[in-house]
């Protein structure tokens, strides 16, 4: 049986460094070096950022601004500022797209489908240089990622 760390990031394991932190595993959503949009978004971000690639959370923060932004600029500004609740409804109804995570949809209850990984730190033998920490041992899709939306209880949907 092997473990993984449930709330563990690459800041952590920067901060461990890849001698402590090979081989152990960890759950994330989004990973800087994970494809060539990943890679093309922190490359934008990473002046702004001291260098250093951004993590899940700045990334999820960064998908859920653009994907607002283009459900605003879908159903007009003046719409989307008259009434948060359309505008929530059409974030919903449109499929996300961005660098950080893809192509994905949103779940009535607000959950973002997205696909979830398991990473496993790599020696140091096997980085490229800084930053350079996971390999994925494993992808969940985002519809089996997360509990299904009859066993979420909430509230705002309605059945």
């Amino acid at each position: 049986m092997k473990f993984a760390a449930l709330l563990m990031g690459l800041v952590d394991v920067h901060a461990l460094g890849l001698e402590t932190g090979q081989g152990l595993l960890l759950t994330e959503s989004f990973y800087w070096n994970l494809n060539d949009r990943t890679r093309a978004f922190t490359e934008r971000i990473r002046p702004r950022n001291g260098g250093r690639p951004v993590g899940m959370v700045p990334a999820g923060c960064y998908g859920a601004t653009v994907h607002y932004l283009k459900a605003v600029a879908d159903m007009g500004a003046a719409a989307a500022k008259a009434d948060g609740a359309a505008a929530v409804a059409r974030m919903k109804a449109m499929p996300t797209d961005d660098d950080a995570f893809g192509k994905n949809r949103i779940r009535e209850d607000g959950r973002n489908l997205c696909p979830v990984y398991l990473f496993e730190v790599k020696t140091p033998q096997e980085s490229s240089g800084p930053w350079d920490y996971y390999k994925v041992a494993a992808t969940t899709p985002g519809e089996e990622a997360f509990r299904p939306l009859a066993e979420g209880g909430c509230p705002l949907v309605r059945s």
